[in-house]
């Protein structure tokens, strides 16, 4: 027994030391990034700053850009709490890896593809299942779009986030570099939160650009749940879910935000407010179960009576596809 347990012990040891040594080189190889993108950063909202103000265009306002610091601060702190834990689930799963990569760029590459593919699906579920949009809702409430938007965290993601990046610790990748390369892929993701630059030539037809990312914030029915991607944009258009940014003339002027704006937004609402509204559903008496699980698991929007929209009614509302009958018992008439 006494062996045993001796046995366990370093093992345990050992783990706990490669866990530590994990987490150390990833924090060297997050002040990299730190250090690469934050004047980039400062430069880049500064620029738009001025942009803005010359062009006399409320871009940006104190409240707005003091709430997306909050949500980036709280994002950060959940996520160094949780992260000695998910790297440790990746680690596990890294141990059963079934493929070993000998090309060093090959293996980036792969890496950068796979998981852009693998964010595609955890962006696109945050938008289509109520309970994960309770998370990602805070970092749409803004009305406004600009480079400090891209910091809006969602604040509770890192609960849960590194389930889908699994795959890649089977296929071979390491747990650090993994973590590595969702940082770097999300720098870019801050860039495209912007109004100044418009459409970039033949780089629309390969990476999500600020172009595809004004569709992805807007509220016009047109443009909800569209262009999920965070890198590459040919997700979106292998999936069904792309949309190209349209000319006033073509189309409505971009409306950014919810399509419910928060009544009250203050420090607890902007986190809350959908949990809240969550919560509210789930203790109706008038419900059944059943019911109660698609409120749980259903799209944001989704309601028992009809007397909410999806986003899918709302686009079929606009192309006239669906026609509002003022009825107590029935509130939806499909047009055949």
């Amino acid at each position: 027994m006494k062996l045993i347990t001796k046995k366990w012990r370093k093992v345990l040891n050992i783990s706990g030391v490669k866990l530590i040594f994990t987490v150390n080189m990833h924090v060297i190889y997050e002040q990299l990034l730190i250090l690469i993108s934050t004047p980039l950063y400062i430069i880049i909202i500064g620029v738009e700053l001025l942009l803005s103000n010359y062009r006399q265009i409320k871009t940006y306002t104190w409240k707005d850009t003091t709430a997306n610091v909050y949500l980036m601060l709280l994002n950060v702190f959940l996520d160094l709490l949780v992260r000695s834990i998910y790297l440790l689930v990746l680690t596990y799963f890294f141990r059963y890896q079934v493929f070993s990569f000998t090309d060093v760029f090959v293996y980036w590459v792969m890496l950068l593809v796979l998981e852009d593919f693998l964010y595609y699906w955890l962006h696109r579920f945050d938008h289509e299942v109520r309970l994960f949009w309770a998370v990602h809702v805070t970092h749409h409430s803004s009305q406004q779009l600009n480079f400090s938007v891209g910091f809006r965290s969602s604040v509770f993601q890192p609960l849960y986030r590194f389930i889908y990046f699994i795959p890649l610790g089977l296929l071979g990748f390491k747990p650090l570099d993994i973590v590595f390369m969702y940082s770097a892929t999300q720098i870019w993701g801050i860039f495209v939160h912007t109004e100044l630059i418009n459409k970039i030539g033949w780089l629309e037809y390969i990476l999500v650009t600020p172009s595809h990312h004004r569709v992805h914030h807007a509220s016009n029915p047109k443009y909800l749940d569209m262009n999920m991607g965070i890198f590459l944009i040919i997700w979106d258009k292998l999936f069904g879910t792309f949309q190209p940014e349209l000319r006033i003339e073509e189309y409505q002027p971009l409306k950014y935000g919810l399509t419910k704006p928060i009544e009250n937004e203050t420090a607890v609402t902007i986190v809350f407010h959908e949990w809240n509204n969550l919560r509210k559903d789930l203790l109706r008496a008038d419900i059944s179960w059943k019911e109660k699980l698609f409120y749980i698991f259903g799209p944001p929007g989704w309601s028992h009576d009809g007397s909410r929209k999806t986003s899918k009614e709302l686009r079929r509302i606009e192309n006239g596809e669906i026609e509002i009958i003022v009825q107590p018992e029935t509130r939806w008439q499909f047009k055949s």
